[in-house]
């Protein structure tokens, strides 16, 4: 009998890989990493994307084989023919496959029908197990967050004296919503520049003619995230030493020109396996603990949070839901995603800053995600599908388990509540006090019923006055709509009129000539 492991793109760490369970035949299991071409053609996903995925497995690769494993590493058109290749070599006659995240991989590999049986080892790339986590949710009437990330706490021994919180409360979440008034003196990100081996995978992208179309879409260079978990681990430690004792103030402030903030860059590194959620709380915790009396538990609090708690609710809600999930439209929004998704042309300041930065780099912080590229899209009524096709194409960090809970669930409110007790819909008063976007921008945050007016505006009541009946149904939703219910119906003809004018405007007879043809 003969044990091969095929390591899957996002398992890039020997010891949170389906290499952990062939310790015992180390040096003689045979692994293969395979870069398969119509996988990444399945959607047209920033090329940074492609070259951070592609050279974090060429660089893991490289690694296995000093280590002493034989490893063959395969450039491929599909999975299926590297893999019978390599089974009928090595005479393989089981293979070992740790349990793949997203569930479309995981029907893929059922599907592809291989001569020899197909073993699954337990995914064990987060803080919860996916048994865990459906025994926790199991008989409630409602998956709260909130409840998930105390227990959380309490079972992982995170930020706790005894049975209590540190600080005599579960969440600071009041204490972080600062607004970014005044002058603000940002730390600096760290990057990296990229060497043989990643440049061999950009230079690949660039002169590939099956990526000439996301060209221009996305920025391919400067690439400059890293792609090893050493790399990985030098970012962790430079957020914990200069940016997390200030992170959580301003976590939900957005700034022209100011990519990355104090926010912590972990999440492409671990998505991609090469760094651990409990090492990464754990470190967080640990240097409060040693500086608890100049930092502020607040912003430690802050962290922890987003990583013990949101990341982990996020990928347990995907697994315990079932697979329909994803066709969830609770609102019936069947407008398409405009094209200035792709291309970032837009007179909206908000939308323009945010979608260029993300053509940049592939990335942008939970609240531009939530509060502007999902806020817009929910109150314009655009399909919750087109936008989480959108959002896992491009940002950098996406995955179908990313990205279906927080764009389906979370920003679209789609589900009907599954996740999020209300929709996260907000005017440009939102956005105006969170950034300095308004500042410079052709339409006025302070008007909604005029041709002036912030499209967020004359969206914002006319989502509310299209759904009025399914939102008054929703508790948190009370006071919002009896604001709406002050407007009278003329001005609200008025809204209505400049929503449906926009969207006679952003969906001409154009549009597919500027959206990809390979978007699924």
């Amino acid at each position: 009998m003969t044990i091969g492991v095929w390591v899957l793109g996002d398992q890039l760490w020997a010891e949170q890989s389906a290499l952990q369970s062939c310790v015992h035949l180390y040096q003689q299991t045979p692994v293969i990493l395979i870069e398969s071409l119509s996988y990444a053609l399945q959607r047209p996903y920033h090329l940074q994307k492609l070259v951070l995925v592609w050279s974090a497995m060429r660089h893991f690769a490289s690694e296995l084989r000093f280590a002493g494993w034989p490893v063959t590493y395969a450039q491929a058109s599909d999975f299926r023919t590297p893999l019978l290749k390599w089974i009928k070599q090595y005479k393989i006659t089981e293979l070992r496959v740790m349990t793949p995240t997203d569930r479309p991989f995981f029907e893929l590999i059922h599907n592809l029908n291989l001569p020899i049986g197909v073993s699954f080892t337990p995914n064990n790339r987060f803080i919860w197990s996916d048994e865990q986590f459906r025994q926790w949710a199991a008989g409630r009437k409602r998956l709260i967050m909130e409840d998930f990330y105390r227990q959380g706490r309490q079972r992982f021994n995170i930020l706790m004296s005894g049975s209590q919180p540190i600080g005599g409360q579960w969440n600071f979440d009041k204490q972080n919503r600062k607004p970014p008034k005044g002058k603000l003196t940002l730390p600096a990100a760290l990057w990296f520049e990229p060497d043989s081996i990643t440049q061999d995978v950009i230079n690949f992208v660039k002169q590939s003619e099956a990526f000439k179309e996301n060209q221009s879409y996305w920025l391919l260079e400067p690439f400059r995230w890293g792609v090893t978990r050493q790399q990985a681990l030098q970012v962790l430690k430079f957020f914990v030493e200069t940016r997390l004792s200030a992170f959580g103030p301003y976590q939900d402030a957005m700034v022209t020109g100011e990519q990355t903030m104090w926010h912590a860059m972990l999440s492409p590194y671990l998505n991609l396996g090469l760094l651990h959620p409990l090492e990464v709380v754990q470190k967080a915790e640990q240097a409060y603990l040693e500086n608890q009396q100049q930092w502020e538990l607040n912003s430690i609090e802050g962290f922890i949070r987003q990583v013990l708690g949101w990341r982990e609710y996020m990928h347990g809600v995907y697994v315990y839901f079932q697979q329909d999930y994803s066709e969830n439209n609770w609102f019936n929004h069947t407008h398409p995603l405009p094209a200035f998704y792709w291309t970032g042309e837009i007179k909206m300041n908000c939308l323009h800053q945010i979608l260029t930065q993300v053509k940049q780099i592939g990335y942008a912080h939970h609240i531009q995600r939530l509060m502007v590229l999902n806020n817009f899209a929910l109150i314009a009524g655009i399909s919750p599908q087109e936008l989480e096709n959108w959002f896992h194409a491009a940002f950098i960090d996406g995955y179908d388990w990313v990205m279906q809970t927080n764009v389906i669930g979370m920003g679209q409110f789609a589900d009907g509540g599954m996740i999020a007790s209300k929709p996260y819909a907000a005017s440009a008063n939102y956005i105006n006090n969170m950034s300095d976007y308004c500042q410079n921008c052709t339409y006025s945050h302070r008007e909604r019923s005029t041709d002036n007016a912030c499209p967020f505006n004359f969206f914002y009541w006319d989502f509310l006055a299209r759904h009025y009946d399914k939102l008054k149904h929703q508790p948190r939703m009370t006071q919002t709509l009896r604001n709406l219910e002050r407007i009278s119906p003329e001005e609200l003809q008025n809204i209505r009129s400049l929503a449906d004018n926009w969207h006679s405007i952003h969906t001409a007879d154009d549009y597919s000539l500027t959206t990809p043809s390979t978007h699924q």
